[in-house]
């Protein structure tokens, strides 16, 4: 039996706590917001170029800004959960992140634009690895705790896959500022409930974060994000490629380097000794690579080549939307007779074969074949993923890092999401060769999805080989 932090208890009793379905709705809300605005402006980019004059590379960074921000923060807001109060930086990763909402939504340049969206990824790196760990401090251990993380995993997924249709319609109805402008009463209002229904928690009385490491790991994979996306107008040889790319290298290195120093760790590396926890992370930063930019090119392939309007590509992805989350309510039962380790490489594979069906895709495809029964499989197997990895990923590790590894397996599919983003879009321009027709673009977006499904299945490789077979987890990896 897990014993729980002496400060924690008292925390936990010192008033009457909320029914557990109330704590989970609250968690689930403030994890859906993030992961919605992910991929919420996807359909709403052409409308951004158009009215703010943006470049192709800035739309990318209107979705890589934020994603870059909350990969790269969301240790630091794992960590700061565990020190500080789970409770209290759910709330104050909520405010800033409606805060920043409300900055982007009125902005009236490119740059206003992207240093919002950075700012909101700041609030989403506070407040998502404390939905988590809230969760699974109000929910014992064992079936019912298996459950409740399956929603708040189906939650995480339906915010993502919703995206495009929530994105749609504000921008086709209203116009794409509302896509950053619905966070604001909806933010204010799961404010409310936090404060009403969510107890104080934390795992320890030190006060001390690590923000050198925050800051390094933040600007490493940006610059190393920025020097990939170079390759695109420059090539792999140019020093605009090459100078950005070795600094971004550089700094992660230095990232790990402070790590293996410090006194108080941003990222312990004695986590990654946790053979369960180290293979979980690095699957689901292989598979977040290859499944993040799905929305991305999607919806970008229904406006640019078929022709849809924001709305119509946000109705078109609504059955692929549905069955990610279907995927990761079905888990938990499938996860109680394969294990979590088959069900997640079954999750990958589905979600591969999906990919490979999506690149078939022509210039005049159907909606059928070319949009609705490929984005079923590939969602379904990312959502039969999903709940696996962050169960396997969370596992093993101390009470007191529940925070930290909470915040290290979103940081892990965050992160390889957003330097997939850029090898992609690379990949995908490379092959367009600089022509915008139907075809060339069809093309284009073909290769991203077929690149894709290869990354897919490297993810299940790192599976088999590295995740230890079920029950056999101990701290020193064996």
């Amino acid at each position: 039996m897990v014993q729980t932090p002496p400060d924690t208890y008292i925390a936990a009793t010192s008033r009457k706590s909320a029914p557990v379905w109330a704590v989970l709705l609250a968690a689930c809300a403030g994890q859906f917001l993030v992961v919605l605005d992910v991929s919420v402006v996807n359909t709403a980019l052409p409308s951004m170029r158009s009215d703010l004059g943006m470049s192709a590379v800035g739309l990318q960074w209107v979705v890589n800004a934020y994603s870059i921000a909350f990969a790269g923060f969301m240790l630091l807001g794992g960590r700061a959960g565990d020190l500080f109060g789970r409770k209290r930086m759910f709330l104050v990763g909520l405010g800033l992140f409606t805060v920043a909402s409300l900055a982007g939504g009125l902005a009236q340049a490119e740059w206003q634009l992207l240093a919002a969206r950075a700012v909101q990824g700041l609030g989403a790196a506070v407040l998502a690895p404390s939905t988590l760990t809230i969760l699974t401090s109000a929910v014992p251990e064992g079936p019912a705790r298996i459950r409740a993380i399956g929603t708040w995993s189906a939650v995480g997924a339906g915010g993502g896959a919703a995206g495009g249709l929530v994105g749609g319609v504000l921008t086709d109805l209203l116009s794409w500022r509302w896509v950053l402008l619905i966070n604001v009463p909806i933010g204010a209002l799961v404010i409310v409930a936090g404060v009403a229904w969510l107890t104080e928690s934390r795992a320890g009385e030190a006060r001390r974060l690590d923000v050198p490491g925050a800051v390094l790991v933040t600007a490493g994979l940006a610059t190393l994000a920025y020097g990939i996306v170079q390759t695109e107008e420059k090539g792999w040889t140019a020093a605009a490629t090459l100078v950005p790319l070795a600094v971004g290298l550089a700094l992660l290195g230095l990232f790990l380097l402070v790590e293996a120093r410090t006194k108080v760790p941003l990222m312990p590396l004695k986590l990654f000794r946790v053979r369960s926890v180290s293979a979980a992370n690095a699957a689901m930063f292989v598979c977040g690579g290859g499944m993040f930019a799905m929305w991305f090119f999607m919806t970008l392939y229904a406006q640019n080549v078929l022709g849809y309007s924001a709305l119509k590509a946000g109705l078109a992805l609504i059955p692929s939307s549905l069955t990610i989350v279907f995927g990761s309510k079905l888990a938990p039962r499938l996860m109680r007779v394969l294990g979590a380790k088959n069900v997640s490489v079954l999750g990958i594979l589905v979600a591969a074969a999906g990919f490979g069906w999506q690149s078939l895709m022509t210039a005049d495809g159907g909606y059928v074949t070319s949009i609705m029964l490929p984005g079923i499989m590939m969602m379904f197997g990312a959502g039969l993923a999903t709940t696996p990895l962050a169960s396997l990923g969370t596992s093993g590790a101390d009470p007191e890092d529940a925070g930290l590894v909470s915040g290290l397996i979103n940081t892990s599919r965050t992160m390889g999401g957003a330097l997939g983003l850029a090898v992609l879009s690379t990949v995908s321009a490379s092959r367009m060769g600089g022509s915008t027709t139907p075809e060339a673009l069809t093309q284009g977006y073909a290769m991203a999805f077929r690149t894709s499904g290869c990354i897919l299945l490297v993810g299940v490789v790192v599976l088999l080989v590295w995740m230890p077979r079920e029950g056999s987890v101990s701290a020193s990896g064996d």
